[in-house]
């Protein structure tokens, strides 16, 4: 391909390695595309609050679309700057659906500056307190407008959890999945990677065919199928290396980088 004028690419599971950490060449090649002009944006189902580290480690330039298309997020003074959120009566709705008909679920949400969970929803090891999370049930937790609502359920495969979810609420809300949990995070409808990254583009007056952009999980592949150009890395998701244009390296081998490094 010829040089995008526009790089988008997911962290975790792609550009981060599985410890969560940038390598110093993949810091490099993300400086590279700067450098020449290039456009570089973090399109992640991450919150804000978990952006800080990577923020210092790309030196606090460029913009980070957050919550799977809900946020975008400003790297530099580290500010939510356009935001996209689930009206509480939409998060009423969708809870009470998913409670009728999938025993087990527990439920989670992400607001703009921090998140709730029900009391018996599993951290998997997570310090509430230092993630700045509240405790809540009943009518509390959908209360507010929020970037994600999350359910999870204790044993369910992720891609089935994943079907039943949007068979029940598919018509007011936009769910995806990007783990190996079964961990369904939910946006506003219509509010996916691709549509935030597709507003950011159109701002810059950047055309898709203009756009690479690199992914791992069913949550990037919106946004894979409308850039120009696409790239899984070698250990995605079955359904993700089925969609995309090219495959690179894995996450933990600088799969980004090295096709960075080819075209700056």
């Amino acid at each position: 391909m010829t040089r995008p004028l526009l790089v988008a690419t997911d962290l975790d599971g792609t550009a981060l390695r599985t410890d969560g950490t940038i390598s110093a060449r993949t810091a490099a090649a993300f400086a590279r595309v700067e450098q020449a002009g290039g456009t570089l944006v973090f399109v992640t189902g991450r919150p804000p609050r978990w952006m800080h580290a990577v923020a210092g480690a790309v030196r606090h330039r460029g913009l980070a679309i957050c919550a799977n298309g809900a946020l975008v997020y400003d790297l530099h003074t580290e500010k939510i700057v356009e935001a996209h959120l689930i009206a509480p009566d939409i998060l009423e709705e969708s809870v009470r659906r998913l409670r009728g008909h999938v025993p087990g679920l527990t439920f989670s949400v992400e607001y703009e500056g921090g998140f709730a969970h029900e009391s018996d929803f599993p951290l998997g090891g997570w310090d509430a307190t230092a993630l700045n999370g509240t405790r809540v049930g009943g009518s509390t937790l959908t209360s507010l407008p929020c970037a994600k609502l999350l359910a999870l359920h204790p044993s369910m495969h992720p891609d089935e959890l994943h079907r039943q979810v949007h068979a029940i609420v598919g018509d007011i809300v936009t769910a995806t999945h990007s783990s190996g949990r079964a961990l369904i995070e939910m946006s506003a409808y219509g509010v996916t990677k691709a549509t935030g990254l597709a507003a950011l583009a159109a701002g810059r007056g950047i055309e898709p065919g203009d756009v690479l952009a690199f992914g791992d999980m069913p949550n990037d592949l919106p946004m894979l199928t409308w850039a120009g150009t696409s790239y899984a890395v070698a250990n995605a998701h079955r359904d993700v290396l089925a969609a995309v244009d090219h495959v690179t390296a894995a996450n933990d081998e600088d799969g980004v980088a090295r096709i960075l490094e080819d075209l700056f």
